[in-house]
């Protein structure tokens, strides 16, 4: 793809996130796109994102890395995005149904960096030397792409359909968790609707970390001390349909709530 229509799709991307509106498939529209495309489609949007509405850049995130969340969006590998400080809300907070086009609730850990990280051949080890803390987190996921109509290309360009994230309020040390194996529960209104489970995450998110930053060694991208790194749902991501609270829990350590206007 040119560069003409790498921006192009970035502007159209930001349009449908803006209104509201989503977009045909981008593959269709443009075939030549492929991942390297589409990352250089997140990048001209996150610059735009800081240039024009004066966003800031605060971490990355994996998505897709679970297979039960390949399954349901019919991807058979993980995608990645960048995360802004705009995309972030507060626990307790109300959300309104109709800032998104089609959501969904997703329920993963956070990592908050001490240190850096650049692949490629970071190890688990690096990663766990790098972390400062986890927090129980939720990603509420949404496409600008119509009817979740994506392939790989199409996720990506879309930033890794990341729609808002909240953070929980107890943050804890890896030590502190047994990541590779930590019930998840969500329920909407009081009533569970699905389970999953820390490990369903590469066997352990800190794995999952560790792919990510390997992977994006290849765009020269460096993790950075402070920064937030999400590494994937522990469960299949719900759909946020109508008005009522989410409780969103990791058995053992904590839980995060919010309300849907």
């Amino acid at each position: 793809m040119s560069a003409t229509e790498l921006h192009e799709l970035a502007d159209a991307l930001r349009t449908a996130r803006i209104n509201r509106a989503p977009i045909p498939t981008p593959k269709k529209t443009y075939p030549a796109l492929d991942a390297n495309g589409a990352f250089e489609v997140q990048r001209i949007t996150v610059r735009n994102a800081i240039d024009r509405d004066g966003d800031r850049h605060v971490g990355y995130k994996l998505g897709n890395i679970a297979k039960v969340m390949q399954d349901a969006f019919g991807l058979d590998e993980p995608d990645y995005g960048f995360l802004l400080g705009s995309f972030f809300v507060y626990e307790g907070t109300k959300i309104r149904l109709d800032q998104f086009i089609k959501p969904y609730v997703e329920l993963e850990p956070a990592f908050v960096l001490k240190g850096r990280l650049k692949g490629p051949n970071v190890t688990v080890a690096d990663v766990i030397s790098a972390v400062d803390y986890a927090i129980p987190a939720i990603e509420i996921i949404d496409s600008r792409v119509q009817d979740w109509a994506i392939g790989l290309e199409d996720t990506l360009a879309d930033n890794g359909s990341v729609g808002k994230v909240i953070l929980g309020g107890t943050p804890r040390r890896l030590t502190d968790l047994s990541l590779s194996n930590t019930k998840g529960v969500l329920k909407f209104k009081g009533q569970e609707i699905m389970t999953g489970n820390t490990g369903n995450i590469l066997g352990n998110p800190v794995s999952a970390v560790a792919w990510l930053v390997n992977r994006l060694a290849e765009y020269d991208v460096e993790f950075l001390p402070g920064q937030v790194i999400m590494p994937g749902s522990c469960l299949q991501a719900m759909p946020m349909e109508e008005p009522g609270r989410w409780t969103c829990t990791f058995e053992g350590w904590g839980t995060v709530e919010f309300d849907v206007v």
